[in-house]
């Protein structure tokens, strides 16, 4: 099945040429040449990024490779300024960055409902001779072309705006979890890579206050180095303020787990590691007390964990707590 999430576009950016200034003098009765009365040419169209909440994938701009603005009018007469060329406004999701996509050079970063980015302005107009009058010079007769426009090719690329993300590796429960503690409805089933593409879920709490949880494709050993599907999905984890890591409370250890998929953060973005973190031991339902003391004593310290089930429920409630009192630290 072919998914409509698509988190990555390069596309080709064009914008308009400014319009030539215009030369002309006026034409009045026993007045010699009448003066320069040539007005300016037009702006070029500029390339606007503009954030819409309503959008969460880039697929709108998937096969749009080549986008242009139109160009500037030329000036006219009595001072006239030529039209501007239509600028074009490309809506797309919050998180979304812009690069040059020859020099990585950041062009805009749009986080903000209505906020909008020139990446890339329009030509200035040319001048028209009235300008260019000057006291030894009553006549000009020449008037400045426009400005050409810019071209480049773009690369504009998704990070999933979200207060929690959800850490793991594939079949790890991040995907039920979700589905469990909030209207998010991901698909789920009993093999590896269950989530193929990045979900949103907004998780209700107490007094009516909720908070956004992202389930992030489950990271492999080696996803770093491009191995399996963490490594597409990693840059969505850079936008959130706090880390949930999932590790499978019924495998071997969940504490090589953890450091595992620590280590393959670390690999991508050493900057990951100052995010708040969280520990959550999943299928708990499967374990009785005395494994999961077992298991909480090789956890590692200072990281706040929780034995879950999203089965039976088991300590949801408190991971919800622990995750809000984590962002309201976070926030302060």
């Amino acid at each position: 099945m072919t998914s409509n999430f698509i988190d990555y576009v390069k596309i080709n950016l064009k914008s308009g040429n400014g319009g030539r200034g215009f030369t002309h003098f006026r034409r009045e009765k026993f007045v010699d040449k009448g003066g320069p009365d040539g007005g300016d040419g037009g702006r070029g169209g500029h390339i606007i990024l503009r954030g819409n909440k309503q959008y969460w994938t880039l697929i709108h701009l998937k096969y749009q490779k080549h986008i242009k603005a139109d160009h500037g009018e030329s000036g006219g007469k009595s001072r006239s300024t030529g039209k501007q060329g239509k600028d074009v406004i490309l809506e797309v999701p919050l998180g979304t960055v812009a690069r040059n996509a020859e020099t990585g050079e950041k062009l805009a970063e749009i986080i903000d409902d209505g906020q909008e980015v020139i990446v890339l302005p329009g030509g200035m107009g040319g001048l028209g001779n009235y300008h260019f009058k000057t006291s030894t010079n009553q006549a000009p007769d020449y008037s400045q072309p426009g400005i050409p426009g810019q071209e480049i090719w773009a690369i504009l690329e998704l990070k999933l705006l979200a207060d929690v993300g959800l850490v793991g590796f594939p079949n790890a429960g991040k995907s039920t979890l979700l589905s469990v503690i909030s209207a998010a409805k991901p698909e789920i089933g009993d093999y590896p890579f269950t989530t193929l593409v990045p979900n949103l879920g907004v998780v209700p709490y107490r007094d009516f206050q909720s908070f956004v949880m992202a389930d992030i494709p489950g990271i492999i050993e080696g996803a770093a180095e491009g191995k399996g599907l963490g490594l597409r999905f990693l840059r969505h984890i850079e936008r959130n303020s706090n880390l949930l890591f999932m590790v499978d409370g019924s495998k071997l250890s969940p504490a090589e787990e953890y450091e595992t998929l620590l280590g393959e953060l670390e690999k991508y973005n050493p900057e990951l590691l100052d995010k708040n973190r969280l520990l959550a031991v999943t299928k708990s339902d499967l374990l009785d007390e005395d494994l999961k003391r077992e298991i909480a004593a090789t956890l590692p310290k200072g990281i706040p964990h929780v034995f879950i089930s999203s089965k039976t429920m088991e300590g949801i409630n408190e991971l919800k707590d622990l995750i809000w009192r984590s962002l309201n630290d976070y926030l302060e």
